[in-house]
């Protein structure tokens, strides 16, 4: 059985095995044909006769399709479309655009599926492709086995698997959804505030969001610095962005700025750093919003709560993050890593607020992927202007260390299992050990946590030295 997706849909470097553009023009075929041949399962399509994108009753089946800044994404979009065209799909192409932002749209259209070409947080010369559904949620682990069912079979058959001429969609372009999208993200933000006064350091990270972001905040009144927002095709994530904030730590200091917002490569996740250049991660954003979130509200007649049910987050987040939630009688579930993870077990559990340390911060009231922008639209609106520095960190973090590692064929499952069994024995009772494998680059990642600083160190320097005599034998 083929195997071609990942934690986040399919990822790799381009040009490379899966990114190849055979293999992406494959991809486009099996996903209109699994999603066509389902349509009389699901929900009535009679709208269909109300969408100016599609005024042909012969090809119901439509798809958005947006994509970074990365050079492949040309190759990857042409491929895309030839395959999904082929069989049949309408797609309306939007350029570069978030990737939440095309879940949005998913929904905003009505169209059967959105589709985004991106490596997120990766180098210019890796990319990738997400899949959502209609309702702008990423496929599940089963419908992505069927794809890869599906092509696998075209790929065996390749003669016998052609669909007729008459049976070929098309593609169009929508020039407006990037302002549909900045205004749908500027209705998340309090009606009775502005940010008038604010004076904002954003990093777009030469990716997706380099023309939305600076108009988001700009338009709700803030004075924004804009940096990584000058996109080459080879320069997103590059030095700049959530996993290079450095140059907007210093900008922010140099400036006086009243925050640094820095986004990864399609915006779905993000890093701030106050005033006095302290970075504030996704737990601590996520510890403020529940907090604030959780406090009660009696105008009705009856206390309530913008809180639902609890917080959802994957096991890389900070266990004082954990201790934090508890203190505050919050429900704390934990999902496995990867944003459409703890999306599904925010659904099971009906709540409406969780994410990852890394920065993908989910508000289920308005998204179903993270979003860096109106993320960091919640904390401005619960900040107001009181100093960032006053209120992080929100709780004590345990002592952290994380590193990443090289993965090769000799580090398999029960290799990590002895690994971390190794190093739990340095941790105790108060701590944890993660070792897994990561599911968007070829890296072993390694986490170790305790409420002191010794017995961190300690198993980490265990776990490390382990690994690197397992990669010399």
């Amino acid at each position: 059985m083929i195997s071609i997706f990942g934690t986040d849909g399919i990822r790799g470097r381009a040009n490379q095995w899966p990114i190849t553009p055979d293999l992406v023009l494959q991809v486009g075929r099996a996903v209109a044909r699994l999603f066509q041949r389902e349509l009389p399962r699901r929900v009535s399509h009679s709208y269909k006769h109300f969408n100016p994108y599609v005024d042909d009753a012969n090809h119901p089946f439509t798809v958005v399709l947006g994509k970074d800044t990365r050079l492949s994404g040309y190759m990857i979009e042409s491929a895309l479309v030839a395959g999904l065209v082929a069989e049949g799909a309408n797609v309306i192409m939007l350029g570069p655009i978030p990737t939440p932002a095309i879940a949005m749209l998913s929904r905003s259209l009505r169209a059967d599926i959105g589709i985004m070409i991106s490596a997120s947080h990766n180098p210019y010369y890796d990319n990738g492709i997400k899949f959502f559904d209609s309702d702008g949620v990423k496929f599940s682990e089963e419908v992505e086995r069927n794809v890869e069912s599906i092509v696998e079979n075209l790929t065996k058959h390749e003669q016998s698997n052609q669909s007729d001429t008459q049976e070929c969609g098309k593609s169009m372009r929508l020039d407006d959804a990037r302002g549909r999208y900045v205004e749908f993200a500027k209705s998340t933000f309090p009606s009775q505030l502005s940010l008038d006064g604010v004076k904002i350091v954003l990093d777009c990270a030469n990716g997706a969001a380099y023309k939305v972001a600076p108009r988001v905040f700009w338009e709700l009144g803030a004075s924004v610095i804009t940096l990584g927002d000058a996109p080459n095709g080879r320069n997103i994530n590059e030095n700049c962005g959530a996993l290079h904030p450095e140059a907007m730590r210093k900008c922010v200091q140099e400036t006086g700025a009243d925050i640094g917002i820095a986004l990864d490569g399609d915006a779905d996740r993000l890093l701030i750093v106050t005033k006095k250049g302290q970075f504030v991660n996704g737990d601590q954003i996520i510890a403020l919003i529940a907090s604030e979130w959780s406090k009660g509200d009696t105008t009705a007649g009856h206390v309530s709560t913008r809180l639902k049910n609890g917080v959802v987050t994957t096991f890389m987040s900070n266990l004082g993050l954990k201790d934090f939630l508890t203190s505050l009688g919050i429900p704390h579930f934990e999902a496995d890593v990867g944003d459409k993870n703890v999306f599904k077990l925010m659904r099971e559990t009906s709540s409406n607020l969780g994410g990852e340390e890394s920065g993908h911060v989910i508000l289920n009231d308005y998204t179903t992927t993270g979003d860096g922008i109106i993320a960091a639209l919640q904390v401005l609106g619960i900040v107001e202007h009181h100093d960032l520095d006053d209120i992080f960190p929100v709780f004590e973090p345990y002592h952290q260390i994380i590193d990443s590692f090289k993965l090769d064929e000799s580090i398999t499952n029960d290799v990590i299992s002895d690994l971390r069994c190794n190093a739990e024995e340095f941790i105790g009772e108060n701590g944890r050990v993660v070792v897994r494998k990561s599911g968007t680059e070829p890296l072993l990642r390694v986490m170790v946590q305790h409420k002191d600083e010794q017995p961190a160190m300690r198993a980490f320097s265990k776990l490390s030295a382990a690994l690197h005599a397992h990669l010399k034998t």
